[in-house]
């Protein structure tokens, strides 16, 4: 579980519950059943005019990677690669055969298999990149999908205000009914803003987060699995992929 982006989101509702209670409004109009339908109802809506279905019928697994805190410790790769490295050249590609398959990663491990299998490497370069980008694609496709539930979602708020306000011009010999539609009115506007600014955007900008992270993991593992294959010297290895790690990734002795 993602601890970080649980408070944020907590601290979001916290922001919005004691506003109204410090200006004085009544915390109770939240509870607004059109307003709800109308959000919800039309995001729904909206996803699905805009996404095919195999894509709606991820979000469950979307929104568990969201709250998945995968973490990827490129030091610890490299690591690996560098040993797997020293041993290919102490004891040729074959040797590798055993030692692949107790790894944890798996495109590493299928990078690996097809280095000892003798694949062609200009045909393992294309399938590690070709699986590289299709992943790429899905998780893009994930970002977008909050992207656009938080761009309808305000407007779809100033929707469920104007519905209100119709409501309320039907009532306006009644001053006690008419002020309670106003400001209930503007619930599915604060609905709107909060779920598309606060949630839903910031969601997606952090699928696109998670996603770099990952694609740069597998472009590095990509790049030794190709430097093996190429019978590179460890310590080279070790020199170009350390280089394209951060600073503060790398092992404090260097």
């Amino acid at each position: 579980m993602d601890i970080f982006l649980l408070v944020g989101i907590i601290l979001g509702f916290f922001s919005v519950v004691v506003g109204m209670i410090v200006k004085g409004a009544d915390v109770t109009v939240l509870i607004n059943p059109a307003a709800i339908i109308i959000i919800f109802v039309g995001l729904i809506a909206a996803l699905i005019n805009s996404f095919p279905s195999s894509d709606i019928k991820r979000l469950p697994k979307i929104f568990g990677v969201l709250f998945k805190n995968k973490t990827y410790d490129k030091a610890a790769m490299v690591g690996t690669i560098v040993e797997l490295s020293n041993q290919a050249r102490r004891d040729g590609l074959l040797s590798l055969e055993n030692s692949v398959q107790s790894l944890e990663d798996p495109f590493l491990k299928k990078g690996l298999e097809m280095v000892v299998d003798g694949i062609d490497p200009d045909q393992i370069q294309e399938i590690m990149e070709s699986e590289i980008e299709g992943i790429e694609e899905r998780h893009q496709t994930a970002a977008n999908m909050f992207i656009t539930a938080g761009s309808t979602s305000p407007t779809l708020g100033v929707l469920g205000a104007v519905i209100g306000l119709i409501g309320a011009l039907g009532n306006l010999n009644d001053v006690d009914a008419l002020g309670h539609m106003i400001s209930a009115a503007f619930v599915a506007t604060l609905y709107g803003i909060f779920f598309g600014y606060v949630l839903f955007q910031p969601f997606g900008s952090r699928l696109k987060r998670k996603s770099a992270e990952e694609i740069d993991s597998m472009w590095l593992i990509l790049e030794g699995v190709m430097s093996i294959q190429a019978g590179q010297s460890p310590k080279t290895i070790e020199q170009k992929l350390y280089s394209a790690i951060e600073p503060s990734q790398r092992p404090k002795e260097r």
